[in-house]
């Protein structure tokens, strides 16, 4: 099967080098694509070290924009899978292959933190906005989903041209389950462990936090009426 790891890239330099190695370690055959969007700092130079390929971007696009530029590539070059991992660590490798085998009867395999006890401990706020959107989310499409902010993910065919054609913007995971399920594709949660973040801080603080999960809810809200309108 012919893979493709998609990693969205921001200011990681310190970070990347280690998750591209990691990747090669564990699935040796994939090919890698590093979306860098709108670094500033040396992240392209130490991916294309690591023999990653690197799409730049001319601007910081965010998340949403980079993904479906990764998608896009995917779509291209048609890949059977394309994987979503995190530049800054957190995401483990050594669970890769477990994803990839549930994907071969799944469209979407996500690694979540939260569907069997692992050794993550999450904040108290990110653990309540986890809870919460996982609440509105399973309600949404019937299905329960436990970590629907996971960015570690594994996608077919089918999910790799929906998303090469629409992926949300602004902060996507969720967003972009509740489109899935809406257009009839099969979804499944896998057990995975995650690390904190290898280098640097995170950008989310208690305020970012609040307005994201309002700004989110609403979004969700609003395209799960015009999901179901156009299917």
């Amino acid at each position: 099967m012919k893979v493709l790891v998609i990693i969205p890239a921001y200011n990681e330099e310190k970070s990347i080098g280690n998750v591209i190695y990691e990747i090669r370690k564990h699935v040796p055959d994939a090919d890698i694509v590093v979306v860098n969007d709108g670094s500033k700092d040396n992240t392209m130079e130490v991916a294309e070290k690591h023999g990653a390929i690197v799409l730049n971007m001319p601007f910081n696009v965010g998340i949403g924009g980079g993904m479906q530029t990764g998608y896009q590539f995917a779509f291209k070059n048609n890949y059977d899978y394309a994987v979503q991992i995190d530049a800054d660590g957190q995401h483990n490798a050594a669970d890769l292959p477990k994803l990839l085998a549930e994907a071969v009867q799944n469209d979407l395999v996500i690694g979540s933190r939260y569907v069997e006890q692992t050794s993550y401990k999450s904040s108290f706020m990110r653990r309540v906005g986890m809870i919460f959107f996982s609440g509105i989310v399973s309600m949404l499409t019937g299905q329960k989903f436990t970590d629907t902010t996971s960015g570690y993910r594994v996608a077919n065919k089918k999910v790799i041209s929906l998303y090469s054609s629409y992926y949300p913007m602004d902060y996507p995971e969720v967003e972009a389950i509740v489109y899935l399920k809406y257009k009839g594709c099969k979804l499944i949660e896998v057990s995975t462990e995650m690390r904190n973040r290898l280098e640097g801080e995170s950008s989310i603080t208690a305020i970012k936090s609040m307005y994201y999960m309002v700004k989110v809810t609403l979004s969700l809200l609003m395209n799960a009426l015009r999901f179901a309108k156009v299917r």
